[in-house]
């Protein structure tokens, strides 16, 4: 808020004191421009014979010319000394800064810059030498007056053009992600064919406080029957991860014949592959500039990993006490009475295959891998039958077990909670 005022009537120091302590929320203007400021700070220090005040009333004047000036505590601090030096001559403060009079003569006008664009756009941007040399060319040897300035262009100050408005303007050039080299995984996206057991992968960290690392959640899920599987790990090194990664894969009830994760390293090293060759599990990894190729793992991130545990801190020393609600009681509810939607590929009028989230295709991942088993498009474990899932689901209803998701759940949150003993 800017108010115009007439201060003249702050006489003493007393009541300049008594104006910031009351009008502190509120900044004052003595005049639109600075000229009008210049003014106004001038007849203050005047007013108050600033030279001879003591330190205390300098400051304080100090903080009433900031505060009705609005300029910041150095350029007051800068004006009271030109006002000082000038005073005894009686010079008011007038703004000393503005524009040269002379400017520095441009040697390369925005014709050559015009030029110098269109010679990279010809010759897709070779290194500053080659163009350079081809700007000497074309004065020297060619005869174009045009080049005439740019024949004298140094290679370093090609590049200084290069980085000006006026040359982004007329040329931009673009690169595109480049994928990173690496033999591990097949770079692909995953065809599984209406089968399941081609499971996407990703990883949610939890957070830090005070530079402490929380715990990270791996996110597990098939990419037909949305069947998941969530665990916690520590850390994303190979002594925290491997273990639990072969815990997860055990979970699933049928056989896994494909394993997508994105390009990060803890998924892209040779321990994983090593691992995954052992199980015979083809190993695929996301495409630059795809990123639907693990999209469905991304969305269950949310969905499901920051729905239900949040974004708060979890200490590391609590991961075992999460894998734990995970393998004992969020996995089954999960997959036995919470319900997902399934989509349907159709065809649009311009000939676009398009998804539809149809109501009636709205079922548990139990429900959609008891159809796939019915179609033989499904390899269950050893010793895992859908006769024994589907007793296993009916022991509970969805809501029981939902309330019972939900009060360990609480009970876990509320281990967090508990203060520590000091050592």
């Amino acid at each position: 808020m800017v108010i115009n005022m007439n201060e003249t009537q702050l006489c003493t120091i007393e009541q300049i004191r008594q104006f910031l302590s009351a009008s502190a929320p509120i900044e004052f203007s003595a005049a639109g421009d600075d000229g009008g400021r210049y003014a106004h700070i001038s007849r203050v220090l005047k007013r108050f014979d600033y030279p001879r005040c003591s330190r205390a009333d300098r400051g304080l004047l100090r903080r009433y010319l900031q505060h009705t000036s609005g300029y910041s505590r150095a350029q007051i601090a800068r004006l009271i000394a030109h006002w000082q030096g000038n005073r005894l001559a009686v010079v008011p403060l007038v703004k000393r800064y503005r524009a040269p009079r002379t400017t520095f003569a441009r040697r390369y006008t925005a014709e050559d810059v015009r030029l110098l664009a269109e010679m990279d756009k010809a010759h897709e941007d070779v290194c500053g030498p080659a163009i350079v040399h081809l700007l000497r060319r074309a004065w020297r040897e060619y005869g174009d007056a045009r080049y005439e300035r740019l024949a004298g262009l140094s290679a370093s100050h090609l590049y200084n053009l290069r980085k000006s408005a006026a040359y982004r303007a007329r040329h931009t050039r673009f690169m595109p992600t480049r994928s990173v080299k690496n033999a591990i995984g097949v770079r692909k996206a995953p065809a599984p064919q209406g089968r399941a057991g081609f499971v996407r992968i990703d990883t949610v960290h939890q957070g830090d406080e005070d530079g402490i690392k929380g715990v990270y959640h791996i996110t597990c899920v098939d990419a037909v029957t949305q069947w998941q599987v969530e665990a916690c790990v520590q850390g994303i090194s190979e002594a925290f991860l491997l273990p639990v990664l072969e815990l997860v894969l055990v979970q699933f009830p049928f056989v896994v014949l494909g394993f997508h994760s994105d390009n990060g390293s803890e998924y892209i090293n040779h321990q994983v592959a090593k691992l995954l060759e052992k199980l015979r599990i083809e190993q695929t990894k996301s495409r630059s500039r795809h990123s639907n190729d693990n999209a469905l793992a991304e969305s269950k991130n949310a969905s499901v990993v920051r729905k239900h545990m949040g974004y708060a801190h979890i200490p590391q020393e609590y991961a075992n006490a999460v894998n734990a609600f995970y393998r004992e009681t969020f996995n089954p509810w999960l997959n036995l009475h919470r319900p997902c939607l399934f989509a349907t590929d159709v065809v649009s009028p311009k000939g676009k295959l398009v998804k539809r989230y149809r109501p009636e295709d709205v079922k548990t991942p139990l429900e959609a891998l008891a159809l796939l088993e019915k179609q033989s498009l499904v390899t269950l474990r050893k010793g895992v039958t859908l006769n024994a899932l589907h007793a296993q689901a009916r022991s509970q209803t969805d809501l029981a077990a939902t309330q019972a998701m939900q009060q360990a759940k609480s009970a876990l949150f509320a281990s967090f909670q508990k203060p520590r003993r000091r050592a």
